[in-house]
């Protein structure tokens, strides 16, 4: 496999994944319980104060819904990734495929929530914009990109390592 190919599809997979977020933080989108989801409890708890509550643990039928079609766009951009690498076998395509979920992790962590996340006010809910603090938690972020969030890099992994040696 091509190590360069791979550094520019984990470059491309970063800017198509900032695109994917921004998206979703425009507007109302960010008020959904999906979008919710992803805040802090504090934030949440903050939130719910002064607007209705809505199910954002992941039992939620929205939540599930959101993940499981992040499962297949991802599983679907990383099998273009594997196969344009040169991936060929199971463990290939399965070890492209995590480390770039791996690379995507930490880089939403590192930029997108402790600096994009935490600065820029479009990520705000209303009624928690005086809530820098909470805003800039950076453990909570850790936690999250560790569990589940390896947990949920194995599945679009495992399916393109299958994918991968099925085509291959």
């Amino acid at each position: 496999m091509s190590a360069w190919v791979i550094v520019i599809e984990a470059l491309a997979f970063a800017a198509l994944f900032t695109a994917i977020v921004l998206t979703a933080a425009r507007g109302d989108r960010k008020y959904s319980p999906a979008g919710i989801h992803n805040y802090p409890p504090d934030i949440q708890a903050e939130y719910f104060k002064t607007h209705e509550r809505v199910e954002v643990s992941y039992k939620s039928k929205n939540v599930r819904w959101t993940k499981g079609f992040g499962v297949l766009l991802f599983t679907g951009i990383l099998v273009v990734c594997a196969l344009l690498a040169g991936a060929r076998t199971f463990r290939q395509g399965f070890g492209l495929a995590f480390g770039l979920m791996v690379w995507i992790g930490l880089y939403d962590t590192c930029f997108l929530d402790w600096v994009l996340f935490a600065n820029l006010r479009m990520f705000r809910l209303e009624g928690t914009e005086h809530m820098d603090a909470a805003y800039h938690q950076k453990w909570f972020h850790v936690k999250g990109m560790l569990f589940p969030g390896i947990v949920f890099a194995l599945i679009p992994a495992a399916l393109v390592g299958l994918l991968v040696s099925a085509i291959r």
